[in-house]
């Protein structure tokens, strides 16, 4: 039978990796790239709709030219985080995502976007960060986007 320690420390690491994940989410939808980058591992695995990005700062570069300024609306739902080790977990997250552009001729069509996050953690000096990322797509329904100039 587990102690009462033990179940703590899960538990505490357990709400670590979710906050951690909320920033994930949050600092996309903030445009914060450089403290995006820096919630991985400097050797982090990332791999979005079959793409395999060379380190966390090709990944959140890519976010932040491809997004720019627009409004953009990110969701981590139903965590299942299971810790593995005493440095190491795993977590499964369902996901949702809305991305609209400026209207314009070079404009990337908007999408409302359903699918899961597949990660593994690591626990780094003490503070967990994501080590490596798969994110799966189900479903992209298209949305229209908007007009700035529009009252």
């Amino acid at each position: 039978m587990r102690d009462l320690e033990e179940i703590i420390r899960e538990l505490d690491a357990i709400e670590s990796i979710k906050k951690l994940k909320a920033r994930y989410f949050r600092f996309v939808d903030e445009k914060k790239h450089i403290e995006l980058a820096a919630l991985f591992t400097p050797d982090a695995r990332l791999v979005t709709d079959g793409i395999t990005w060379k380190s966390p700062t090709e990944f959140a570069n890519t976010i932040r030219d491809l997004t720019g300024a627009a409004p953009s609306v990110h969701h981590g739902h139903m965590p299942e985080i299971d810790i593995t080790g005493p440095d190491k977990a795993t977590g499964i997250w369902a996901m949702e995502d809305l991305l609209t552009f400026p209207a314009g001729e070079d404009a990337p069509e908007g999408h409302h976007g359903y699918g899961q996050y597949r990660e593994t953690y690591r626990k780094v000096q003490g503070q967990w960060l994501i080590d490596t990322l798969l994110l799966t797509r189900f479903r992209m329904d298209a949305l229209d986007n908007w007009d700035a100039n529009a009252a």
